[in-house]
């Protein structure tokens, strides 16, 4: 495996996640405000980030399995940059489910409260039709033969 390969792969891995991080942020404000189609164009750009991580990946995966061993084939110099990068890259992704959590726990809320407003109309037309049914009496559907 070639060293500057991975060490160039965590690189642009953090890179994409230094650009989800900022993605991130967007998709804050267009949840707070409720804007769901630019929301879904900052998913998509999302996605492709994610699929760009996964192309890294499979060069950094085989030396993250064993990485005492592989950190020790490094230069000091190299083994600090790996560690950093690593380390931010770590970072970042903390911060970044952190912010999707706490948008995610804004969503379902809103899901919530639409449901819980559906509900009250519902159960308000019903109130309303029982109310006018014993306010006004039912309609006389049938012919009065009595007359």
């Amino acid at each position: 495996m070639n060293d500057d390969a991975v060490i160039s792969a965590l690189q642009q891995e953090l890179d994409c996640y230094q650009r989800l991080a900022k993605l991130a942020k967007t998709q804050h404000e267009h949840v707070q405000n409720s804007r769901t189609e630019d929301l879904l164009l900052v998913l998509a750009q999302r996605q492709q980030l994610l699929e760009q991580i996964a192309i890294y990946e499979q060069t950094i995966v085989p030396a993250k399995r064993d990485w005492p061993q592989y950190s020790s084939g490094l230069s000091p110099d190299q083994r600090v940059m790996a560690d950093s990068l690593l380390e931010k890259t770590r970072q970042l992704l903390e911060q970044i489910t952190t912010a999707d959590r706490e948008d995610a726990l804004v969503l379902q809320q809103r899901k919530f409260n639409v449901g819980r407003g559906i509900n009250q109309a519902v159960a308000a037309r019903k109130f309303n039709m029982n109310y006018a049914a014993a306010a006004y009496g039912q309609k006389k559907t049938a012919l009065d033969i009595h007359r």
